[in-house]
């Protein structure tokens, strides 16, 4: 059962002042499966009031107390996994066993954030005279404004609004009106936790109006946004004109380099599991295959075989391994880098077009797992973050070559490495210009280790002890016992 989303405002569920209403679609049948109703600035400034009055009560409240109404609120998120699941499913197209993992995942980052609560330490500072007292205070910046996308309709929420109510601060949600559901139920689960009226505020409606007019706002004192560099630097820049701190988790192009004595079958699963998972429509995503010349062909076969085996379908039934893309218009997007390869000598390996016909009852977003090979580095897909199931796999000779490919590009979010040698992982480790860097094993996105980027790719971390500390002020209060 898929309804109507309606707006979060000072603990009530609300429609939108004017009643406008957007259309959600399932990615998987075209059809409207529900409404979600659009914000405009008087419903913005009712958000904006709560939040700042749901601040007040909420810096007042203990870490430990905080700490235990988040875990209740997990607890009621886990014991809606199927249910939350379903409807991330039918909004955004990804098999249920990914959302399902989505949303135990959103539970496992409020546990660790309420933790974390309790644990934000200031500090006492040797005086350098007698009966003086140096103290170092950490207070919650203020009301936040959160700006997420629709890839990872909980994830992304969830990482902003976990370090923000653990850290004393209220918020205001802008979420994606493409998945609407999904955060508005773990926005439930958090009433249902009884936190304090005003404390979580969620909106939707057109992005542009409602990040403008929150940005600017001076109730306002800190944001968080997750998407495109383009416009990430458009909000960056609005964010940096009112004095606000800001957290950018932008656009990626990652590298995955595999070394020739790397576990080729180790690689090619592992690969192959994140490059396809979400129909890899992830920011951290895989997307530059870079593969050492003595086992580039057995990868390239591997790698095909094991993409060409993956069960694209609706995500609601339970053979399905990919699901569709989350809407129409990456379509043409992939079509067309795929294209400007081709026409500059690129080898199609796999897929390369929509799928549909009778197979997948003639609707839906579906697309081929694609693979390139021997891809000019002048092609778009070299230098433009694919966002879909696209894959461009090249050959390289040595060490410093393929550093020097890898750090090419002005973004620097993830990356992927398999070797064994130890000096190649040093190198690697030093040399590798990114955010993250994983090696043999896929070890990113965990509640408690950092998840941000650098360059084009943004500033500031999602996760681990350091996406506390965007979310307090440091105050220093030096005291003389006279």
């Amino acid at each position: 059962m898929y309804n109507d989303v309606q707006l979060f405002i000072n603990g009530r569920w609300t429609a939108s002042v004017s009643g406008r209403t957007i259309p959600v679609v399932n990615p998987a049948t075209e059809e409207v499966i529900g409404r979600v109703a659009c914000a405009n600035e008087q419903d913005l400034d009712a958000a904006l009031a709560s939040a700042q009055t749901g601040f007040a009560a909420w810096r007042e409240v203990s870490a430990f107390e905080r700490s235990r109404i988040m875990r209740k609120a997990a607890d009621i998120l886990r014991e809606r996994t199927d249910d939350v699941a379903r409807l991330m499913t039918q909004e955004q197209g990804k098999p249920l066993a990914e959302a399902r993992m989505e949303t135990l995942g959103a539970a496992d980052t409020i546990d660790w954030f309420a933790e974390e609560a309790r644990r934000t330490y200031g500090r006492l500072i040797p005086a350098r005279v007698p009966n003086a007292y140096q103290m170092v205070i950490k207070e919650p910046v203020g009301p936040v404004a959160a700006f997420t996308p629709w890839n990872f309709p909980l994830n992304q929420v969830v990482r902003k609004l976990s370090a923000a109510l653990a850290a004393g601060c209220s918020i205001i949600v802008k979420a994606p009106e493409e998945t609407p559901a999904s955060p508005a139920a773990l926005i439930r689960a958090f009433a249902d936790a009884s936190i304090p009226e005003g404390v979580v505020n969620l909106v939707y409606g057109v992005p542009s109006e409602i990040s403008t007019y929150l940005i600017s706002h001076p109730v306002i004192k800190k944001i968080s946004f997750t998407g495109s560099t383009p416009v990430g630097k458009q909000l960056a820049a609005l964010a940096g004109q009112y004095m606000k701190r800001a957290t950018m988790e932008l656009g990626g192009h990652a590298p995955a380099i595999v070394f020739n004595d790397a576990d080729i079958d180790a690689a090619v699963r592992q690969l192959a599991l994140a490059k396809f998972r979400n129909a890899g429509q992830v920011c951290v995503s895989p997307t530059r295959f870079l593969v050492q010349k003595n086992v580039f062909d057995a990868f390239v076969d591997k790698f095909v075989t094991a993409a060409g085996l993956l069960k694209v379908g609706d995500g609601m039934a339970a053979s399905t391994t990919m699901g569709p893309l989350a809407n129409k218009r990456r379509i043409p997007a992939l079509e067309a880098l795929i294209s400007d390869a081709v026409e500059k000598g690129a080898q199609l390996r796999l897929g390369g077009k929509r799928l549909g016909g009778k197979r997948l009852g003639g609707k839906g977003y579906f697309f081929e797992p694609t693979v390139l090979t021997d891809v000019p580095l002048s092609a778009r897909v070299m230098n433009e973050e694919p966002f879909g199931p696209l894959v461009p796999i090249n050959s390289f000779d040595t060490l410093d070559e393929v550093i020097a490919e890898a750090n090419r590009l002005p973004f620097g979010l993830a990356a992927y490495a398999y070797a064994k040698s130890a000096h190649t992982k040093h190198a690697l480790s030093s040399r590798i210009e990114s955010g993250m860097l994983t090696i043999n094993h896929l070890g990113l996105a965990l509640p408690e280790v950092p998840f941000g980027g650098i360059k084009d790719s943004g500033y500031g971390s999602e996760g681990g002890a350091e996406a506390i500390e965007a979310y307090v002020n440091t105050k220093f209060v030096s005291q003389l016992d006279v």
